[in-house]
């Protein structure tokens, strides 16, 4: 799988992404990882690529010239104009990096990891000229209702989430699939009792369970007979009880309840 980064800071990905799962997965051929740096596709001497929104405002917005040119060069193809629009290779998806985007979720980095390449671009400044939204990306993606002072640290977040998918990206697989947010069901489908009434409940998604590791008692604090008795039934029931507990306690929304 490729991944592209758009950005005017390219030095920004030295770090995040030469570490752990990440670094491995690059060294073992998973993915590749290209960062192009916006400024290249500039016009003029002192290379800009932002200016002053249309209406007044605070702040400068990307332009969309230099953004259409750099994700054209790394397609190797136009992406239109208003007259036609030419849809990006079968497999390729666009993300504009956006506080006004789509939630990102681990549903989202799933269907990500089915791709062949993502191509992220990294808006900074005050935002992105919306005809790079609207006419460029395939997607906006927003990591949490938050603002931050450019794209790049959610582009990482997004690479390291869809990596850890991939293939032989992580030594054991299934620990990519017991963990916060792994388990999800349709919509309809009763999957778990309520603990308070024991009527089935439908959920979208559950935190991860609690862990425990040795020593089996630090401090006066002892780890949860159950798992330490050697009946599986009882330590997956007791995990699913535990990871809807903490599900209602830090993420109620995530059941449809509100926060008490």
């Amino acid at each position: 799988m490729r991944f592209d980064l758009i950005t005017i800071f390219p030095e920004f990905f030295a770090g995040p992404l030469d570490h752990g799962i990440v670094r491995r997965a690059k060294e073992a051929g998973i993915v590749q990882i290209h960062v192009q740096d916006l400024r290249e596709f500039t016009k003029d001497r002192h290379r800009t690529v932002d200016d002053r929104p249309f209406g007044g405002g605070e702040g400068m917005v990307l332009k969309p010239e230099p953004l259409f040119e750099a994700v054209e060069n790394l397609l190797g193809q136009s992406v239109g104009d208003a007259r036609e629009k030419a849809e990006p290779p079968a497999g390729t998806a666009i993300l504009l990096m956006s506080a006004a985007g789509r939630l990102f979720t681990q549903a989202t980095a799933r269907r990500y990891a089915q791709l062949e390449r993502v191509i992220l671009i990294c808006g900074r400044y005050e935002g992105v000229d919306e005809r790079v939204a609207g006419h460029l990306a395939t997607e906006e993606v927003c990591v949490g209702d938050y603002v931050l002072s450019g794209g790049e640290l959610p582009a990482a977040l997004v690479i390291d989430a869809v990596t850890r998918l991939l293939p032989g990206a992580v030594g054991n697989e299934a620990s990519t699939q017991n963990e916060s947010f792994s388990e999800e069901v349709a919509s309809g489908e009763p999957r778990v009792a309520d603990l308070t009434s024991g009527r089935p409940r439908c959920i979208a998604s559950l935190l991860d369970y609690p862990h425990y590791t040795r020593p089996a008692e630090y401090r006066g604090w002892k780890v949860p007979e159950v798992l330490i008795g050697g009946n599986h039934a009882e330590v997956a029931k007791w995990r699913r009880e535990q990871a809807l507990g903490k599900t209602r306690r830090n993420r109620p929304e995530l059941l449809g309840e509100t926060a008490r």
